[in-house]
């Protein structure tokens, strides 16, 4: 298997109503079957552009939290007006967003806006927004890929950040190795693969953080396309999260010592 991924280069600031899909095609030539990925903040960008902090009036919980993380209150309502539950709230914001995706400070973003008071949200719905712009990929060119919009997060019990998807269209998000043979003949029994995270930290390996200014990348070679999609198959069910009922009960004993 031979499989490639670059970046699109020129890609100009993103500013409200741009058309990312023509963007798109006018700096690469897509094959069949390719996969776009796009960075989380320029398509927040092209949906409702920057959004100044100042449109975010604090209520007390958010000066609470604001104080005791050492974040502006702000920030801290933005967090709190883009998600639907906390699951931490100090020493920093980890929540969950509308669509079942779980990061820290509701993805919203201040790096790259070129304000300091304004700062990108994160897509409502991405998969939409995955969707769309597929779409308009296809109505543009006639080609059919895939799109995968991706973000940064941290991960539990290791460093560093990693790409992940948040938003997809026209691609499996899971592989399901059940019921194949390992090397001795064993039937393997458990064995979910998260295709759609290797790609997001595949591409977000080329398009960097920061200046870099590639926030657009095309992986080839890789046959995924498929009509099963979604985001929400890669979350799990909070029934069967070990992680998040810890983390439930931890806040509930922390509520109850103050």
């Amino acid at each position: 298997m031979n499989v490639c991924c670059y970046t699109l280069n020129n890609v100009p600031l993103i500013k409200k109503g741009d058309d990312i899909a023509r963007i798109i095609i006018e700096r690469t030539e897509l094959k069949e079957k390719d996969i776009v990925v796009i960075s989380s903040s320029i398509v927040a960008k092209a949906e409702q552009g920057l959004v100044r902090l100042d449109s975010y009036n604090p209520t007390t919980r958010a000066m609470e939290i604001a104080e005791r993380n050492n974040a502006d209150p702000r920030f801290v309502q933005a967090v709190l007006d883009n998600s639907k539950e906390t699951l931490i709230e100090s020493p920093f914001l980890l929540v969950e967003m509308e669509d079942g995706h779980i990061c820290v400070n509701a993805g919203i973003d201040v790096s790259n806006t070129g304000e300091g008071d304004s700062v990108t949200i994160l897509p409502a719905d991405a998969d939409y927004n995955a969707e769309q712009t597929r779409g308009r990929l296809k109505e543009l060119t006639g080609i059919k890929t895939g799109v995968v919009i991706i973000d940064t997060n941290g991960r539990a019990f290791r460093n560093g950040q990693t790409g992940v998807a948040i938003g997809v269209s026209g691609i499996q998000a899971m592989h399901d190795w059940r019921g194949s043979l390992d090397l001795f003949g064993r039937t393997l029994e458990a064995k979910y693969e998260a295709i759609l995270d290797e790609i997001a930290g595949f591409a977000n390996l080329l398009m960097g953080e920061g200046d870099g200014a590639t926030p657009i990348a095309v992986v080839q070679g890789l046959d995924l396309l498929s009509k099963k999609t979604g985001i929400t198959e890669l979350f799990r069910k909070p029934e069967e999260d070990i992680i998040r009922k810890a983390l439930k009960r931890q806040k509930e004993i922390t509520s109850i010592n103050e």
